[in-house]
């Protein structure tokens, strides 16, 4: 036995002239991740300061990570940025000396900021400070780092996601 089955107007269509509207382009991808981790115990001045020189320093080593320059409508010139997102997370000062081994072991590029830091006033005693501590006593506020998406959170296994 054969049935007909009349349908109405397909919901959620209407009848509508051609779009100029370009359609969306699908999202993009990364395979890699720039990921930065803060203690959570700063204030939220030091960890806006932290994350702007934390990142400063993978931009500087790693090219790959730096996009065209911008340009807005009247042909004004502007710096390149990085051309994917940075990920920002928190965690206890054990969960930041456990990223910073397991980035050592990995041996992803790195940036660090120590609370040392907070009490210098240019890179010059920056670098002094993070020089005078070994590896494994620095007291961590902030490490970036940068490298294959799996490595990374494997690196940050642990962390939350910043509010």
């Amino acid at each position: 036995m054969q049935r007909t089955y009349k349908t109405g107007r397909p919901r959620g269509r209407q009848s509508r002239g051609m779009s100029t509207e370009t359609p969306a382009a699908p999202p993009v991808r990364f395979d890699t991740k720039i990921a930065v981790l803060l203690r959570d115990d700063l204030e939220t001045w030091q960890r806006l300061n932290v994350t702007a020189f934390l990142v400063s320093g993978l931009g500087t080593q790693l090219p790959e990570v730096i996009g065209e320059p911008y340009e807005d409508a009247d042909g004004t010139p502007y710096l390149p940025m990085f051309r994917q997102p940075v990920l920002v997370f928190e965690g206890g000062k054990e969960m930041l000396t456990a990223a910073h081994d397991r980035a050592l072991r990995r041996a992803l590029p790195r940036a660090v900021f120590t609370s040392d830091l907070f009490a210098t006033g240019n890179d010059r005693d920056n670098r002094a400070a993070v020089r005078a501590v070994p590896a494994a006593d620095l007291d961590l506020v902030g490490v970036a780092v940068y490298g294959p998406r799996n490595a990374v959170d494997k690196v940050l296994k642990g962390a939350r996601m910043h509010p």
